[in-house]
């Protein structure tokens, strides 16, 4: 039975006995009109437009009309009836704090890690990166609404280390525990990237991806200061996915190329522990979000074995073995993945987080209860409380 199936169950909590559920990766879309009030005033005028047509609505946007995409919506509708392209009011509204909240009690889901688009996909660097700064005022806006249920991710773009810096200052004195990082930093002209996606701009994909070929990379030790500054404030690195792209929008490729973009995100990982980033700094954090985990054992294992080997002619710099820093430094997100929970007592396999992926093709509303209860049979209830609550709040150094 799949949660497609209206027997599957629902998101009542009557019957609901394992605690609170702090769900580690939802998403928040800002209204398009967000752009216009939130942009500085010399860069309100470029901000985009919605032109309703009569089969769909398009965001007008730097001389390009484009129809708005419903993949990344698709909440509280089956596998058959999704679309992928449609109108905003099909959409389901995901920024009326109101309503979120509603969509959160209905799915039993007491509070979340909320991320949200970012930047705008501009080729103007200005529009682009003020777009950051803007998004980031307009989420921490909509999350005081809830403060206690709703915790958003600050996003920065990441093409020179000082101004990133400036960002993280910013966005710690605006009250942000996390700060999503592309999975490879950018180039100086930020939204240009090598891993260009057809039916999405680069800027989009950049802020994601950032340039796997690109001069700056994170293992450059000029990266410490950012690193440090990042400790001193205990903000946390989020990666969502973005070591590789899915094909949106190209069926022939779409679902060979999901899965790939979970594994994609061992890379940057592997990066930050073999340079020894986490020796240097081992308060620092990141969550690999929803990269499912079910890989992270494996992962660990492999580059434990390898490292053995391997150390004394690569000149290894790790004071100890590779799953050491998965266990005290890497946490990840799952949406279903119960190969991941088996294996949360094996090396590199504790720090996961269950999520629902709220409001994504992927997401398990409005059944999470029921799906949980599949996914969880026969695992300890305290283990069960750590992966659907308290991992996430250790993640944030909160109580």
């Amino acid at each position: 039975m799949s949660e497609a199936d209206p027997l599957f169950g629902s998101a009542l909590k009557e019957d609901w006995t394992w605690g609170p559920i702090f769900d580690a990766d939802v998403h928040i879309d800002p209204p398009h009109d967000m752009w216009k009030d939130y942009l500085p005033e010399s860069q309100k005028a470029k901000a985009p437009v919605i032109e309703h047509a009569d089969d769909c609505d398009y965001i007008c946007f730097e001389g390009n009309r484009r129809p708005v995409m419903m993949i990344n919506n698709q909440a509280g509708r089956t596998g058959k009836e999704f679309k992928m392209v449609g109108r905003l009011s099909d959409q389901r509204n995901t920024y009326d704090p109101a309503k979120r909240l509603a969509d959160m009690d209905l799915d039993g889901i007491d509070q979340a890690i909320c991320f949200g688009g970012g930047p705008l996909g501009s080729f103007d660097n200005d529009l682009y990166l003020a777009s950051f700064e803007a998004y980031s005022r307009w989420v921490m806006d909509w999350a005081s609404n809830a403060p206690h249920r709703l915790f958003p991710v600050g996003h920065c773009p990441m093409r020179d280390i000082d101004e990133t810096i400036e960002h993280v200052h910013r966005l710690a004195k605006m009250g942000f525990k996390m700060l999503q990082l592309p999975a490879f930093p950018q180039n100086p002209e930020a939204w240009r990237t090598s891993s260009s996606i057809k039916n999405m701009k680069d800027g989009q994909v950049s802020a994601q991806t950032g340039d796997p070929k690109g001069a700056l990379q994170y293992s450059d030790p000029e990266f410490d200061r950012l690193w440090k500054v990042l400790c001193d404030y205990g903000m946390v690195i989020t990666f969502h996915l973005g070591g590789r792209v899915p094909r949106f929008g190209q069926k022939e490729f779409f679902l060979a190329d999901m899965p790939m973009s979970k594994l994609a995100m061992a890379e940057p990982i592997g990066i930050f522990i073999h340079n020894g980033i986490f020796d240097r700094f081992p308060d620092l954090r990141i969550g690999s979000m929803e990269s499912g985990v079910g890989w992270f054992a494996w992962f660990a294992e492999y580059n434990d074995r390898t490292w053995e080997k391997q150390r004394f002619w690569t000149e290894s710099v790790l004071k100890n073995p590779p799953s050491y820093y998965m266990d005290q430094n890497i946490w990840g997100s799952f949406i279903q993945d119960r190969p991941g929970i088996l294996m949360r007592d094996l090396p590199g396999g504790k720090n996961i987080m269950w999520s629902s992926d709220y409001p994504h093709s992927e997401t398990t509303f409005p059944n999470s209860h029921a799906i949980i209860r599949r996914d969880f049979a026969g695992v300890p209830e305290a283990d069960i409380r750590d992966i659907i609550c308290n991992n996430a709040k250790q993640f944030l150094r909160i109580s």
